[in-house]
């Protein structure tokens, strides 16, 4: 994912209301940018942290400015969880994927159940389906990349849809996405969200797939790399 023009230096000032920051550009400027990540975004949003901006220039939005990364331990970690399944899609159409590159289609947000919607539904030739949901990964603790940075009610009911999906017969795929490149293995975070950890073991057991990714990131761009060790 490249992006053009490249992305604008900045000094984070402060993070409010969750969407909004206060973003000191080189030239002095205090602009407001939007966040996407509605996370707690630990070690990601400290005042006076560089960071990185991008500029739309669509009239109807309020904001033109997005936070689309942070520079933590001289590390960019992108924190624009609206970039994560673009980035996945990418990758999967580059056939960087290899257990998912033999699939023919892709449809997005595909609606699964009474009340849930899946991220992705790849199709085959012989009509064989798998539901992929997609997690942004930017936490990190030493070694361990880890999901999720608070409780997830949302992403626990995620992985109960997987489950429903490996249940119907159908491939069931989670696909934790690391937007940093730094961290040597992804597990999930136990102690932050208990009930997520268990029930992902429990999702694995019903046949859930499980895959983790990192990037590499820069003002350029994003490029999904290669696979993490696990430790579930």
């Amino acid at each position: 994912m490249l992006f053009s023009p490249p992305l604008i230096e900045g000094v984070l000032v402060r993070r409010y209301k969750r969407f909004l920051a206060d973003i000191e550009l080189a030239d002095g400027r205090l602009v407001v940018a939007h966040c996407a990540n509605t996370g707690s975004m630990t070690g990601l949003a400290q005042p006076g942290m560089a960071v990185l901006l991008s500029q739309s220039d669509n009239p109807k939005r309020k904001l033109s400015y997005s936070w689309e990364m942070s520079l933590a331990d001289g590390t960019w970690v992108g924190i624009n969880t609206s970039r994560t399944n673009p980035l996945v899609r990418e990758a999967w159409e580059a056939g960087k994927i290899p257990s998912l590159a033999h699939y023919e289609t892709l449809r997005s947000e595909v609606p699964f159940g009474q009340k849930s919607r899946l991220d992705f539904l790849l199709t085959d030739h012989d009509h064989s389906r798998c539901f992929v949901e997609v997690k942004s990964v930017t936490l990190r603790r030493g070694d361990q990349l880890a999901f999720p940075d608070a409780v997830t009610q949302r992403g626990t009911r995620h992985l109960q849809s997987l489950m429903e999906v490996t249940a119907q017969g159908d491939r069931a795929v989670l696909f934790f996405l690391a937007q940093r490149s730094d961290g040597a293995f992804f597990s999930p975070a136990a102690d932050i969200d208990p009930t997520y950890a268990s029930t992902l073991q429990e999702a694995v057991r019903a046949g859930v797939e499980v895959m983790a990714w990192r990037c590499v990131l820069g003002k350029e761009g994003i490029d999904v790399t290669d696979p993490l060790p696990m430790e579930l």
